[in-house]
Formats: C-alpha cells, structure tokens, sequence
C-alpha cells in the first residue's frame, strides 16, 4: 500500500467522558466536511467513530475517571484512520455473538462492532482488544460540493 500524504491529524487523548468524545468527533466531522467528502460517507465515519467511542469509554475503561482514552485520526484525500485505544482489560472481537442470529435479536450487544464493520473498509483490533483502528476510504465526491 502506497504510503498516504495526510493533510490532517489528530492526536487527543481524553477522559473517560463521553462529552469529550464527542468534541473530538466533531472536530473530525468539520474536517470531513470541509474536505467536500460525501454526505453517505460522512455519516458512516460518524456512526462508526462514535461507537468505537462509547465502546471504549462505557466497555474498555468503564467511565473511570482515573482512565483515558487515546484517539488518532489521520486525514488523507482519500482514506481517513481513526484509532482508539482505551486503558481497559481488551477482548476479543471473535467472540462476540452474532445479534443477527435468530435467538439473539432481542439481545442487546454486539450490534456496534456489526456496524463499524458494514459502514468501514477496515475494522481492525489489537491482540489485547483494547484498540480498534477504523478505515474508511473515500466513495465518490458529493455532487452538491
């Protein structure tokens, strides 16, 4: 894979706070925005990060305050990488249930790594479970930009 020219970047690390998390995720949207990318695509990012977000505040460190959450985003014309990585224990992402199974539609859980995954080109976890990388590349350009 061709090394990416990244045109932006951030590197926040944050309290175990959703509130903070979603000024991050705001920043990276008005990135997104300005760089004219598609309003389907836009929303896929948004979904995803967000719930990599809340997985890693609520899940990996479980709003403890003395824990943080590190969050790296890399913005290139084509491809953004978002990576979270929380303090917590980790686990593993193969064993998660499947919530579209029969028996476990009325199940809460597992349904935010099934959609990171469908609205990601790249849904990628460390051995430890605590930090998940996010990659989308760019569909075609919005029409309205």
């Amino acid at each position: 894979m061709a090394k990416e020219h990244w045109i932006w970047r951030c590197d926040r690390t944050i309290p175990s706070d959703t509130g903070a998390g979603r000024a991050v995720l705001r920043e990276l949207l008005g990135q997104l925005q300005a760089g004219h990318w598609a309003e389907n695509d836009v929303f896929d990012i948004h979904l995803a990060a967000e719930e990599a977000l809340v997985n890693a505040i609520k899940h990996g460190n479980r709003y403890a305050p003395d824990r943080r959450v590190r969050i790296r985003c890399r913005l290139a014309d084509k491809l953004i990488r978002i990576e979270i990585t929380d303090e917590g224990d980790g686990f593993d992402p193969s064993q998660i249930p499947n919530p579209t199974d029969r028996d476990r539609l009325e199940t809460p859980g597992g349904r935010g790594v099934m959609l990171m995954k469908a609205f990601m080109s790249r849904v990628e976890y460390n051995a430890r479970g605590n930090r998940v990388v996010l990659e989308k590349s760019r569909g075609k350009e919005d029409p309205a930009s």
